[in-house]
């Protein structure tokens, strides 16, 4: 299912253009479209998360370092934060995901246990970049990152965020490379124009707080950026993800994947990975987060394709988090991980040539 938005002339058009939109993106029981085939640069890939989000992006970057080439991190821990020495111990499902449950709570969101460790985290992550499960730390030090505290977050504390920077900073990626900024928001994804006022740390954890924070995360990244599109020319294509995953790995039917133009009619745009946050899915909160975070506007000038994969709740993740603690597999940190493992699957989909039209009958 596809919604392939028109330049309108009057106000009122792009209006309907905003609810049509709101519409098609909505979760119905249409069917949906295949992941296409665009010829996208795999080794241009990025991400970014809020919250839950925020932690699977840190996940997915350092499993894949070598093709990612950085990433958002808006209200995030660092990589590896909830994991527990007792489930490394006894690694029995469920009694070592609810410990790990609870050091997330108090560890990794809160501070109650104490402040994230960046050096015992990089040693994790050498631990398992020795064991082949996730890319060598050493193509960090290319990579770009962004990260972001509100100043009225109570969900993520700063001083996590702030763990996280040390924890890059230690693993290798310069500090000319590091982006970490302080700012206006509670817990939420920050915008010039859309979503609720600023300071709200409530659904649908999108804030207007006049600043662009899509910008400033994929200029971060990729380096100066053309303006954004005053609105959106290319398709939102809402596609089944079941292709790309098995039952019990937390993912929701469909994801939203949105293409400009000029990605459909030359290979080689880049793909950046946009993740949710908890209680922020399209179940959850319609259209928001993919339409009004300034994501598409951006793609359209700057030759992006924008990934939006979709979290289901459940009886064990009733949120609609990305698992960050184990809930879908205890091994879910490495490539192999479910979620990393199908969201890179996306990723390599969105890579593949597409086919050749055949030649048409005289």
């Amino acid at each position: 299912m596809t919604f392939r938005p028109r330049p309108q002339a009057a106000a009122k058009g792009a209006a309907m253009v905003a609810l049509l939109g709101a519409v098609l993106l909505s979760p119905n029981p249409a069917a949906a479209d295949a992941l296409p085939k665009i010829g996208a640069a795999l080794s241009q890939t990025s991400v970014s998360g809020l919250s839950s989000g925020a932690f699977m992006a840190g996940q997915l970057e350092i499993a894949h370092s070598d093709d990612i080439v950085g990433a958002g991190i808006v209200a995030g821990g660092p990589y590896a934060c909830a994991e527990t020495s007792a489930e490394r111990l006894f690694p029995y499902w469920p009694t070592a995901v609810a410990q790990n449950a609870v050091k997330a709570a108090q560890g990794c969101m809160k501070t109650i246990l104490g402040e994230p460790d960046p050096e015992t985290l990089l040693a994790r992550a050498k631990s398992l970049a020795e064991d082949g499960k996730i890319d060598p730390l050493s193509a960090l030090a290319k990579h770009n990152v962004y990260l972001y505290s509100g100043d009225k977050d109570s969900t993520v504390s700063r001083p996590v965020v702030e763990a996280t920077k040390r924890f890059y900073e230690r693993a290798g990626v310069p500090q000319g490379n590091l982006s970490y900024v302080e700012g206006d928001g509670g817990h939420a994804f920050i915008t010039e124009d859309g979503g609720a006022a600023c300071g709200l740390s409530e659904t649908p954890y999108v804030s207007d707080c006049d600043y662009d924070q899509a910008r400033a995360i994929l200029g971060w990244i990729y380096g100066p950026l053309k303006p954004a599109s005053s609105e959106v020319t290319g398709e939102f294509v809402v596609f089944e993800q079941a292709e790309f995953t098995e039952p019990g790995e937390g993912f929701a039917d469909e994801g939203v994947v949105y293409i400009p133009p000029s990605c459909r009619e030359a290979p080689g745009c880049r793909v950046h990975v946009a993740l949710h946050g908890c209680q922020q899915s399209r179940a959850r909160v319609g259209g928001t987060f993919i339409e009004e975070t300034g994501y598409a506007e951006l793609a359209d000038a700057n030759h992006l394709i924008i990934l939006f994969p979709q979290i289901a709740s459940s009886a064990v993740n009733p949120q609609g988090c990305w698992d960050w603690w184990g809930y879908t597999d205890l091994d879910y940190l490495g490539k192999d991980a479910p979620q990393i493992s199908a969201l890179w699957k996306m990723v390599e989909r969105l890579a593949e040539a597409p086919a050749k039209a055949p030649p048409e009958q005289e």
